[in-house]
């Protein structure tokens, strides 16, 4: 996480589309002054129940402290004006809360993020910790006969594709796979069908996984697959089949040292959809 915080405060990053779990389970969470542990061996999963011990393969979490992060969440939902909010608009919303003085680790990418107008989009927001909250938001505003704010995922995609028309070149980092993947390389296909007929493939895409393509599923399938659907150009396209902690740090370190990124436009794409 701390190399994608260095990479945003770089201006080596434009826009992120990322995982709820990611975003808020992960970066969010830590922001708020929780942590994540590494175990030293996987105990029965029903011992660490009776704890109230969630794991994640060889992570633990203290389930009090994610019910923290539900409930903060359910809080900046409340404070909102209720209507609808892209995921982008949300959790611009989250960098905004903890900017303002409520962040007790000052490196989390959401906060970098608004600080930094670089938007972060979760096509699948309430997939995490945050949906918890959002829930409980929206079941208390019912109670109370009151309105209450929603997600508008149509919104995520409308607002993705406006920036991959305003951009016009554009290159994807993919780490992993999954919902992230398969929506920004689709942003080609729905400026299209918007009428927006110049607007290239992405140039550039580089995947790193640990998939392979023998189930035919999304995280698995192949960039050279994409230019089948005319998301992705296969000139300059790179598979890397490797686990990402251990080859991120090589090609971010790489990149930084290069040095463009200091002479490089500051994109903020952030401000676009300021109302």
């Amino acid at each position: 996480m701390d190399l994608y915080a260095e990479l945003v405060k770089s201006n080596m990053v434009d826009a992120i589309v990322a995982t709820g779990a990611s975003i808020v389970d992960m970066d969010f969470f830590e922001a708020l002054g929780h942590k994540h542990y590494q175990a030293n061996e996987i105990p029965d999963d029903d011992t660490l129940r009776s704890l109230y011990i969630d794991r994640i393969y060889d992570t633990y979490i203290d389930e009090e402290q994610l019910q923290d992060c539900d409930h903060t969440i359910g809080k900046i939902a409340d404070s909102l004006e209720p209507k609808a909010y892209s995921s982008r608009a949300f959790i611009r919303e989250m960098g905004k809360w903890l900017s303002e003085g409520n962040a007790k680790k000052q490196v989390s990418l959401v906060q970098l993020a608004y600080e930094h107008d670089v938007p972060i989009f979760c096509p699948a927001f309430v997939d995490s910790s945050a949906g918890f909250g959002l829930v409980k938001h929206q079941v208390d505003a019912m109670k109370a006969g009151k309105p209450y704010m929603v997600l508008d995922a149509i919104a995520d995609f409308r607002e993705l594709t406006d920036i991959k028309i305003k951009a016009g070149t554009t290159g994807l980092l993919m780490i992993g796979g999954g919902v992230p993947k398969n929506f920004i390389q689709d942003t080609v296909v729905c400026a299209e069908i918007l009428g927006h007929d110049d607007v290239a493939m992405h140039k550039y895409a580089v995947q790193i996984t640990v998939a392979d393509v023998r189930d035919g599923a999304c995280s698995s399938s192949t960039l050279k697959e994409a230019a089948s659907w005319g998301k992705v150009q296969t000139t300059q396209e790179q598979m890397v089949f490797a686990e990402a902690g251990s080859v991120m740090p090589l090609l971010a370190s790489d990149a930084y040292h290069r040095g463009h990124w200091r002479e490089r436009a500051v994109r903020a794409y952030g401000r676009m959809f300021d109302d």
